[in-house]
């Protein structure tokens, strides 16, 4: 067990208190201890063996205990007696936006709701509205968040599924018999959500049963679907569906290609194949009308990787993030397709946040894990006073983290902290602070936090106004989306990136996994009106640094290259910049 789990397990108990109605005080440590865990640059397992936790603040005797019961034995008894005093369904009753742990509690005691069915049953009878601190407008909420959670049920973060992909697959790749072996579908091309995993493998025959009960008694599966000769799928205990096809080594790179491409890019390809005569699939080419089953293929064209294939078609190699059948088969005839940004295009990033508003980490701390990434700057951009929920900073407060960057910039050598805010844009479109505070920073987020509810006229004005102030450097997290969770406001996005390039205003591309926004989508557009984009962690804590290059997968999905990118630039030329700003 490592320390995420340890501290998502820690992070439930805190939950579990709380639908309990346990002092406040005891569910908060657990809560605490679990953001203390998961941003740990000690190695868990040699504090543990060291019997040095307890030097760890806010972990006692207890706690230390607990965790190393977890990390020693992968269970904790507490843990398992709190589940089986609630309703399993409670825990789940969570996920539905707008419900914490207290309101739920509320739902238990006083209409005994248990699940989900229950509670939509509820509101649907009106029932929810009348208990004290609900009201019909929190009973609307309830449904449309339950609408919600149903419409995104079969669907999964990238990141997480990215995790849960490249586990299986260091297991299959040990396997003996392996020949190659990647992820495709969905996952492959970096799309923001993913339905299910597709892993391809080719092998020897020989192998074939070696290596399909090598993944369906991997240690997460929670329910066998299917198990034959040439494909199985399991589903894990993470509520993942994850498929593992094998085939021989000569279908290995059609195969691929066929599983990564979406359906529009692939019929387009297929489509291409068949001006040249041939017939083309997972398989293989083949000449049209000629037996396409697996085994009886008669190949036209042998193609041992997926540069082939598409060197047969006379097209440049395609990345896999680009297959979605938008324009990139007619680029790759002519040459045109991008030079896509890589991670190591990153010098720095912005929008990130501390302990001085709602982070977990001190700046210091920041700064040394920038440091460690290799990066030469990092923009700090706790929340404006509006943001009161989040522990946005006062006047002074800001002032005094202006003056503290100041100071720990003169102990860098080739670092650089660069002070800034996350300003709230008001309902009105102005800002949450005046012009004498916002030209004393660096830089200048501005984003929306509140009234989501606007029309698209309404919001597309509102954000338009604020980016015409002469102080904002960038448009933050553009529709507020929570992907999985809340869809974004209203807004005319093509409107707003018409006024980023009048304005000269960079647009963000909010690399936290829940928001992905700027949507991939809008990339290729803000490219052509020569908006800079800047990938930024939205980080909270040490380990969100990191989100940066999942953000790179989704601005590589839009055609983003290095010189579209802000934070691709030099400390030298991010100074000029923001000079100039």
């Amino acid at each position: 067990m490592d320390k995420q789990e340890i501290a998502e397990i820690l992070d439930e108990i805190g939950t579990l208190l709380e639908l309990k109605g346990e002092n406040p005080f005891k569910c908060r440590a657990y809560h605490n201890a679990s953001r203390t865990i998961s941003t740990l640059t000690q190695d868990i397992k040699e504090l543990v063996a060291q019997n040095r936790l307890r030097e760890i603040k806010g972990i006692g005797e207890a706690l230390s205990d607990k965790i190393t019961e977890l990390l020693e034995t992968g269970r904790l008894g507490y843990y398992d007696d709190l589940k089986k005093s609630l309703p399993p369904g409670l825990l789940a009753m969570l996920n539905v936006q707008g419900l914490g742990p207290k309101k739920v509690k509320i739902l238990f005691d006083k209409l005994k709701i248990r699940t989900i069915t229950e509670l939509q049953q509820a509101a649907a009878q009106h029932k929810v509205a009348a208990l004290d601190g609900f009201g019909a407008k929190t009973e609307e909420n309830i449904l449309q968040g339950i609408e919600s959670l149903k419409k995104h049920a079969d669907r999964h973060l990238y990141p997480h599924a990215k995790t849960t992909a490249d586990c299986i697959l260091d297991i299959i790749k040990t396997q003996k018999g392996v020949i190659r072996c990647d992820i495709a579908g969905s996952l492959r091309r970096k799309k923001e959500t993913i339905g299910d995993v597709d892993i391809l493998v080719s092998a020897k025959p020989s192998a074939v049963k070696h290596i399909m009960n090598a993944f369906t008694t991997y240690s997460d599966v929670d329910k066998v679907i299917a198990q034959g000769e040439t494909k199985s799928s399991i589903l894990l205990k993470s509520s993942i569906n994850c498929d593992l096809r094998v085939v021989n080594d000569e279908e290995y790179p059609f195969a691929l290609a066929y599983f990564t491409g979406s359906k529009e890019h692939n019929v387009s390809m297929r489509s291409l194949a068949k001006k040249y005569g041939w017939s083309l699939n997972e398989y293989g080419f083949s000449k049209i009308g000629s037996e396409e089953k697996r085994g009886n293929v008669k190949r036209v064209i042998n193609c041992k990787t997926e540069e082939d294939i598409f060197q047969a078609l006379k097209l440049s190699f395609i990345p896999p993030e680009l297959r979605e059948n938008m324009g990139e088969i007619d680029s790759a005839r002519t040459g045109n397709l991008p030079n896509l940004i890589n991670n190591d295009d990153i010098r720095g990033t912005f929008h990130c946040h501390t302990n001085a508003s709602d982070g977990i980490n001190t700046m210091d701390e920041m700064a040394e894990a920038a440091q460690i990434l290799g990066w030469e700057y990092l923009g700090i951009a706790d929340h404006s006073k509006s943001a009161a929920y989040a522990g946005g900073l006062n006047n002074d407060k800001l002032k005094l983290q202006i003056k503290e960057i100041e100071k720990q910039n003169s102990t860098f050598k080739n670092f650089r902290l660069l002070s800034g805010t996350e300003v709230d844009i008001l309902p009105d479109g102005s800002l949450d602070w005046n012009d004498d505070i916002l030209k004393r920073l660096d830089f200048v987020v501005a984003a929306i936090h509140s009234k989501f509810k606007m029309t698209e006229v309404e919001s597309t004005k509102r954000i338009i106004k604020a980016i015409k102030n002469k102080h904002v450097t960038m448009l933050g997290h553009p529709t507020g989306r929570l992907l999985l969770e809340r869809d974004g406001y209203p807004v005319n996005m093509i409107d707003v990136i018409n006024a980023a390039a009048d304005y000269g205003k960079v647009i963000e591309l909010n690399s936290h996994p829940m928001r992905f926004d700027l949507d991939w989508r809008y990339c290729k557009y803000a490219k052509e009106k020569r908006v800079i984009i800047s990938i930024n962690p939205d980080a909270h804590n040490i380990g969100g640094l990191n989100d940066v290059f999942n953000g790179v997968g989704i601005a590589r999905k839009g055609w983003i290259e290095k010189t579209d990118v802000l934070n691709t630039m030099s400390l030298k030329n991010i100074l000029n910049f923001l000079k100039r700003a």
